[in-house]
């Protein structure tokens, strides 16, 4: 029988488990699991591996983990795996900060360049054969306001500043930040929206944060700015957003993530003014995947290895606040 400790490798299908696991040969008893057969596996298991990092089994199966000492999810964002049990258990939780967060912040500047200098428009004019000459707007010197203190949010407000945009970031309290400056409070968000050319949502999914981008919030911004969401769909209010569009108070949005995902066909989203969709793929750059297995697999030979984990998540917050030390393996 097997004395190295047991690690459950959660997969969309059996054969979809990363390659870059056969680095920890020999030093883990490797199980690899579907939904279907999670619960079975992860008897006896110290570690799982959320490799289908949108699966919630875990919670289905909650009962068979008592010997579960560590659980890597392969996704920034953790609202979808954190559920009171696990929250008031000693689990701890690690996640894939790092890995999205300059791929986000290029596609941010990508849809703050589109929707500046009217690319979409242009695409539309160009199938239509219409030559029509319109003036665009320069980002020297345009504002926005970045929604989330996190990796993600901060590489985001250092590319937007890098190409001469003023440059606000709120968090969830005011503080002064050694790299961001004056961070504003996102619970008194449309205190700071007067002027402001675009609103970047890149927070968690929090209780803090949910519904935060409401009917008062896109009330206060000009009719000239545009929303861009790459955080969660959850902290929109979508019919909000909606209702602002439609009645011309707001130029656009363009929206990487949705309450309901994917998108329905259904939904009034597809084709609100000025509305530019992409299916959940903002930091899904070339070679991704690859990315976050050598993150997984890096973390755990710390963890193998008696070292203090990387990306240990506050259960509690629902995000990385820096750093932490992990359990070890017995």
């Amino acid at each position: 029988m097997s004395t190295l400790p047991v690690l459950v490798v959660l997969c969309a299908s059996p054969d979809d488990a990363p390659p870059q696991l056969a680095a920890l040969s020999g030093r883990v008893d490797l199980r690899t699991a579907t939904e279907a057969d999670l619960g079975e596996a992860v008897r006896g298991a110290r570690a799982l591996f959320l490799w289908d990092f949108f699966s919630g089994a875990l919670r289905d199966v909650w009962e068979h983990c008592g010997d579960l000492q560590w659980i890597h999810v392969a996704a920034a964002g953790v609202d979808t795996l954190l559920f009171d049990e696990l929250r008031g258990s000693d689990v701890v939780v690690t996640n894939a900060r790092g890995v999205f967060d300059r791929p986000i912040a290029e596609y941010v500047l990508a849809a703050v360049l589109a929707h500046a200098k009217r690319l979409h428009e242009s695409s539309a004019l160009q199938r239509r054969r219409e030559w029509r000459h319109r003036e665009t707007r320069s980002l020297r010197g345009a504002r926005a306001v970045v929604v989330g203190t996190g990796g993600i949010g901060r590489e985001t407000a250092r590319l937007l500043g890098a190409v001469g945009m003023d440059i606000s970031v709120a968090g969830s309290h005011a503080r002064t930040d050694p790299e961001l400056g004056e961070v504003l409070d996102s619970g008194r968000l449309r205190e700071h929206l007067g002027g402001v050319d675009y609103l970047v949502n890149a927070a968690p999914l929090t209780d803090r944060t949910r519904g935060l981008l409401d009917a008062e919030v896109l009330a206060a911004l000009p009719s000239t700015a545009h929303v861009i969401n790459v955080g969660r769909g959850p902290t929109v209010v979508e019919d909000d957003l909606l209702a602002a569009l439609r009645e011309g108070r707001l130029d656009g949005a363009t929206l990487d993530v949705f309450a309901t995902e994917p998108l329905p066909e259904d939904s009034p989203l597809w084709d609100a003014p000025g509305v530019v969709v992409s299916p959940h793929m903002s930091g899904d750059v070339l070679g991704w995947r690859d990315t976050l297995a050598e993150q997984f697999v890096a973390n755990a030979r710390r963890w193998l290895d008696a070292e203090p984990l990387e990306n240990v998540v506050d259960k509690r917050r629902g995000y990385v606040p820096g750093g932490g030390t992990g359990p070890q393996p017995g």
